[in-house]
């Protein structure tokens, strides 16, 4: 199915945030720091007009209109995350056993998860800052992709085989995702 004319999304570029586009190669610093991303498709293009990004095709088929919207939307949550930055809260759950959490250079361990003997360990991506008051555990990056694969990871790493999760709900669990955080 084909489109006829020109579909086109356009991304206000704020005060303080600069964007250099080369090709399709997208750079995008703020106050937070600096994030670059390649957006490579044969008829996508990207460009800046004045104080936008935009990001169109000519004659769209359904998947070309799909590529300029979720080009659109990254490039949004680039300029997102450099200018404060993203946040994803999660809470340590258990009932018998006390778990034990902490952060060791790019590796996040979980000691005493369910009894176990051996500590289970989940990635820590990219940048990805994570402080623990308790039993919450925040994740800060400007990256929505890296703190949100890190929160995925924790996550993963708790997950429990062959019991019914609504009885043992032990775990660390996300509770909060992905809020911009006003710098």
């Amino acid at each position: 199915m084909t489109l006829t004319g020109t579909i086109e999304e356009k991304v206000e570029i704020p005060q303080g945030v600069k964007v250099k586009v080369e090709g399709s190669k997208v750079t995008v610093s703020g106050k937070a720091g600096q994030l670059s991303r390649d957006f490579s498709h044969p008829k996508v293009k990207i460009g800046l007009i004045e104080d936008n990004v935009t990001v169109s095709c000519e004659y769209p088929k359904v998947k070309e209109k799909a590529a300029v919207g979720t080009f659109a939307s990254h490039i949004q949550n680039m300029i997102d995350g450099v200018t404060g930055g993203f946040e994803y809260h999660m809470k340590v759950v258990y009932s018998h056993f006390p778990m034990k959490a902490t952060v060791k250079g790019d590796k996040f361990i979980i000691e005493n998860f369910l009894g176990e003997k051996s500590p289970r360990h989940a990635d820590i991506i990219g940048k990805t800052k994570i402080t623990i008051k308790g039993a919450e555990v925040v994740l800060h990056n400007i990256d929505v992709e890296a703190v949100g694969q890190t929160a995925a990871n924790i996550e993963r790493a708790c997950h429990i085989r062959n019991f019914d999760p609504r009885v043992f709900q032990e775990g660390i669990y996300i509770i909060e995702k992905a809020r911009k955080v006003k710098a």
